[in-house]
């Protein structure tokens, strides 16, 4: 069994990089997953200011069930690769921290 490279970020598509990664082997996940925040107009904060929608690939879905598929995979992947007293965390924002808090609980 070849070791494993303690102490690093991996980049790169999350699925696969967590495919690779043996069961049970890692400490600490942190993610940052994109909040499909593709606005058709304005949206504003409840102080008025705007919210910038974010139009690059990474964060475009076709529909909800598209992102809550992505959602529950990479989710999956991380409760899978997590040590039994491993730890989770999520940053989300309004926009998805629900969808991503169902997914989790649905998990488990």
């Amino acid at each position: 069994m070849s070791e494993i490279q303690t102490d690093v970020i991996l980049r790169g598509d999350c699925i696969e990089r967590l495919k690779g990664l043996p069961d049970k082997s890692v400490d600490m996940v942190f993610a940052d997953p994109p909040y499909n925040l593709q606005l058709g107009g304005d949206l504003l904060r409840p102080d008025n200011s705007k919210v910038d929608a974010v139009d690059d690939e990474w964060d475009k879905f076709d529909s909800f069930a598209a992102y809550d598929a992505f959602t529950r995979a990479w989710l999956a992947e991380c409760q899978r690769v997590l040590k039994d007293d491993g730890t989770l965390w999520v940053i989300g924002s309004y926009h998805n921290i629900f969808r991503l808090g169902s997914a989790m609980q649905d998990l488990g």
